[in-house]
């Protein structure tokens, strides 16, 4: 009997570990916090605090909060289970709700785990009494660890089926001079997801620098017409406030600065004084790489800021 039990642990045991690397990699998802208009009973304040406790509930148990609009969301519905009105002086009215927490795509409007929880509040009015019970809303509850694991899973489950797809409608996109689109769709793929995550780097790498090969184009044009708009220290200080939006792994980077060699040549045979502006530069190839990445994401993060993201939630509950 003890041998069929160790026959069986050599095949258990590396599917734990692998279970449990599964679910540590999944920790690197964020998820965005949503609250729907739809929900009823809920003012301004008591909104709040129920996003505040869906941050918390995501954190509490290993996934981070993102701080644009993320594809996957965890949301919420409450439904008044009882409403009461105490026999005190004065009376109070005491209220019983069941919050219903989701996670699933926002974007295509697919659930993909649900758990619930009942609070109690009481209040002097509705509103406070709803204020009152979502603050009973535990953040550490533990079963809450199947409701945000099972979510976890499946989302570096879409990843891994969507990968080749996504990185295609990126190039697309990047080949219509859409390159913070292009970046955003690349930057929603967590780290977790290894290997999309590896086959997305160097395309995020070659859309990045076809994003700053522009850029550099233009904010090298603009200097140029500051320069010879105003060829002295107004013009020059004009023309560095373009030449420094320049990124040194730009391939005009160079004619660019040549060009600011030769503001300051002028500024010194005109006006007898140095110019001290000088064009950024990365010390080194692991410098630039980080700061490129950097950058990428920063991209990426103002373009999901910037758009107007409308979830679809139909059915969930």
């Amino acid at each position: 009997m003890k041998k069929i039990i160790s026959i069986l642990l050599l095949f258990v045991v590396p599917l734990v570990k692998a279970q449990s690397k599964s679910v540590e990699a999944a920790s690197q998802i964020e998820l965005s916090t949503y609250v729907s208009d739809d929900v009823e009973g809920l003012t301004d304040i008591a909104r709040n605090n129920l996003e505040n406790k869906l941050s918390q509930i995501v954190t509490a148990n290993g996934m981070g909060v993102s701080a644009a609009y993320s594809r996957f969301i965890i949301t919420a519905n409450i439904e008044v289970l009882s409403k009461d009105i105490t026999a005190t002086a004065p009376p109070m009215e005491a209220y019983t709700l069941g919050v219903n927490l989701y996670i699933g795509d926002g974007m295509e409007g697919i659930k993909f785990s649900s758990y619930s929880v009942t609070v109690k509040g009481v209040g002097t009015n509705e509103a406070k009494a709803y204020i009152a019970a979502l603050k009973n809303i535990k953040t550490n509850d533990p079963q809450y660890q199947t409701f945000i694991s099972k979510a976890k899973l499946k989302i570096i489950d879409f990843y891994n089926k969507k990968c080749d797809a996504i990185i295609t409608e990126a190039k697309s996109a990047a080949g219509q001079g859409q390159y913070d689109a292009a970046l955003y769709k690349l930057a929603t793929i967590p780290t977790a997801c290894k290997e999309c995550y590896a086959k997305a780097a160097p395309v995020t790498k070659t859309i990045y620098k076809q994003q700053i090969d522009r850029e550099c184009k233009t904010n090298l044009a603009n200097a140029k017409s500051s320069w010879v708009g105003s060829q002295d220290q107004y013009g020059a200080t004009t023309a560095s406030e373009y030449l420094a939006m320049i990124d040194p792994s730009a391939s005009c980077y160079k004619e660019a600065q040549a060009f600011s060699n030769q503001i300051g040549a002028k500024i010194l045979a005109d006006e007898k004084r140095e110019w001290n502006f000088r064009m950024k530069v990365y010390q080194d190839d692991v410098a630039a790489e980080r700061a490129a990445m950097q950058a990428a994401r920063d991209i990426s993060l103002a373009y999901a800021k910037a758009e107007v993201v409308n979830y679809t939630i139909v059915g969930w509950w």
